[in-house]
């Protein structure tokens, strides 16, 4: 088996908005991430950090949509909470329609729900990371 690629860290995650604005305001006020600079791409956009991990907004009209059920077993992005019950309090704040999950297996329990452009978000409180199954070299 050929080694795995030199990857360092995650940098970003990208998602593509036809809402640039609303999308920016809903990751800066409802999940706290606090816009940087973002150098002059011939594109709009907005960069946003916090918890260690870059969200790039990048505006584009083909985005999902915010139709449809929230799922649970879509792609997403997932943020650790310590405190699901203030979470769930300030969704309903700021007006954010959310699905609640529990793992009969894990015992983690989940919130979920859309940004503006209706890409998935989970918020959850998570054990420790499982250990490693089999050798990693």
């Amino acid at each position: 088996m050929p080694e795995p690629l030199p990857i360092a860290a995650v940098n970003h995650v990208a998602v593509t908005s036809s809402r640039l604005a609303e999308s920016t305001a809903f990751y800066r006020d409802v999940l706290g991430f606090s816009p940087v600079a973002r150098p002059k791409f011939d594109f709009n956009g907005a960069w946003l950090f916090n918890y260690g991990l870059m969200i790039h907004i990048i505006e584009n009209q083909r985005t999902p949509g915010p139709e449809g059920e929230i799922s649970t077993r879509d792609n997403h992005l997932a943020l650790h909470s310590d405190d699901l019950n203030r979470t769930e309090q300030l969704l309903r704040e700021h007006g954010v329609p959310y699905r609640k999950n529990e793992s009969k297996a894990s015992g983690i329990k989940q919130l979920f729900f859309r940004d503006p452009d209706g890409y998935h978000i989970e918020v959850g409180t998570y054990p420790p990371t499982p250990p490693f199954i089999g050798a990693r070299g």
